[in-house]
């Protein structure tokens, strides 16, 4: 699970903007009219640490405080770094990791498997023993499973796409017939997902996110309306938040009882054996408690070997109902004759089972955890004693969420732009790339090496206390 470090909680006092249960600072009140849903913060200076409390400077102060602090960003533009940290890349040393992958086919008669040439036409849904492997390690069956490309997001925009055109299992006409088409989408949340629903149409509806998954009672509220057709998410170390659904959230999500017959729950556990601190946390099959509820044929399921083995080189699954499969399988025999069964094999020969993957998983986590941390502990150093922002301190996946004071994340970014540091646009997690309190930023720590990651999230924490002074000078204080 995910830990979060938060405001001080004071419950007596709320700021106008902020949701009722977002704790803030006590010394927030006297600000609260001046800048909504803002923190107040101590100052951290590098000469000697000395504490300076913001609300104790008068404008003279801070303006001095902004001079001290852009004479600091100064000098670290002029490093002219050019760091790209806008995905969750894997890094170089993850992908010597396994470069072995390359070379595990050397002789023609080992591509002889599972009773055919996988060099061959044939298998449409994918190679049997990666069906196998796929359901070792999401816990579901292998008849329901098709193993696809080296994309998941590829066979969830297909499922999309064929709702559209042709409906689901349980459509009375395709939702590209239909007057209105409405998708939720809990957020913050994975941009690529919001983009496909969008493009297709559908009318995105914004879920609160919480500490066990997307606010339930919402969702139930929402599925009453029959043109609510379907739900995105991440329920592993989601994305961004790196939170884990509890058992009661997931349990709802397959007891839920939408109007839509055709409601699909968009399942993407693309972090399902991610850890990188502590062992791996066994997580329920969302497909078996689904079937157990009634509701077999409501919930797709995706993963890939995406951040496992190659990012453009790997295989995916789309798992679903043995129902769900016979139809969907039969549109997409007309689209394909299948995917690369040489790669497939090359992965099941190179992973061998759930026990290996997590093998292999550890060596990833020995890689990611230094700068995992190192990103913490700069946050913790940096800005968490300046009470502006909070963020979460997952254990797996692939980010970090921070959440800054309302109305400076476009800034921060836009700072951090400037001296050379390139990161998720402001407002991609949220629907339509709209964060309506402009607060949420997506830190991608995986792919540059530890030395330029902190170079980076120095130009960072500095970027977002230059905007939060910004923010505190232009509203008078």
């Amino acid at each position: 699970m995910s830990q979060k470090t938060e405001f001080c909680h004071n419950p007596s006092q709320h700021l106008p903007g902020l949701h009722p249960d977002q704790p803030v600072h006590a010394e927030m009140a006297a600000l609260g009219s001046a800048v909504p849903g803002m923190a107040v913060f101590t100052l951290i200076s590098k000469e000697g640490r000395n504490n300076v409390k913001y609300q104790e400077l008068d404008r003279s102060g801070l303006l001095k405080e902004q001079e001290k602090c852009r004479k600091e960003y100064d000098m670290l533009k002029a490093r002219g770094l050019k760091l790209d940290m806008s995905r969750g890349k894997p890094g170089k040393e993850q992908l010597d990791l396994v470069s072995g992958i390359l070379t595990i086919l050397a002789e023609p008669d080992e591509c002889l498997a599972d009773d055919m040439d996988v060099r061959n036409y044939g298998a449409l849904s994918g190679l049997p023993s990666a069906k196998a492997l796929f359901a070792d390690i999401l816990g579901c069956r292998s008849e329901e499973c098709f193993v696809g490309g080296n994309a998941s997001l590829n066979l969830m925009y297909d499922t999309i796409s064929k709702a559209y055109t042709h409906g689901l299992l349980h459509s009375e006409k395709p939702w590209g017939q239909l007057e209105k088409v409405k998708f939720l989408c809990p957020a913050p949340g994975y941009d690529r997902h919001f983009r496909v629903t969008e493009s297709f149409g559908a009318e995105l509806i914004t879920v609160r996110m919480t500490s066990t998954g997307p606010d339930m009672d919402q969702v139930e509220e929402l599925v009453k309306d029959p043109d609510v057709k379907g739900i995105w998410c991440v329920p592993k170390y989601s994305n961004p938040d790196g939170i884990i659904y509890s058992d009661e959230t997931i349990r709802r999500f397959a007891q839920l009882k939408p109007a839509a017959p055709d409601f699909v729950i968009m399942w993407d556990n693309a972090y399902c054996v991610h850890e990188f601190e502590g062992d791996f946390v066994p997580f329920p099959d969302i497909l078996t408690l689904c079937r157990e509820a009634g509701n077999p044929d409501m919930v797709f399921e995706y993963a890939s070997t995406s951040k496992i083995t190659f990012p453009g080189a790997g295989i995916s699954v789309m798992a679903a109902s043995e129902a769900n499969q016979k139809y969907m399988q039969k549109l997409m025999g007309v689209q394909t004759i299948g995917f690369d069964k040489v790669n497939q094999l090359r992965h099941v020969k190179f992973l061998k089972d759930k026990e290996g993957t997590l093998a292999l998983m550890k060596k990833h986590a020995a890689i990611m955890r230094p700068k995992y941390r190192m990103v913490l502990d700069m946050l913790e150093e940096n800005i968490a004693p300046l009470g502006i922002a909070e963020w979460e301190k997952p254990k797996g996946g692939y980010f970090i969420s921070v959440n800054t004071m309302d109305g400076i994340a476009k800034r921060t970014l836009a700072f951090c732009k400037e001296a050379g540091v390139v990161m998720t646009p402001a407002g991609a997690t949220f629907p339509y790339g709209i964060d309506p309190r402009d607060r949420n930023i997506r830190v991608a720590p995986s792919l540059p090496p530890v030395e330029e990651l902190k170079q980076a999230m120095e130009i960072f924490c500095l970027s977002m206390r230059l905007a939060a002074l910004e923010k505190l000078l232009s509203a008078g204080i």
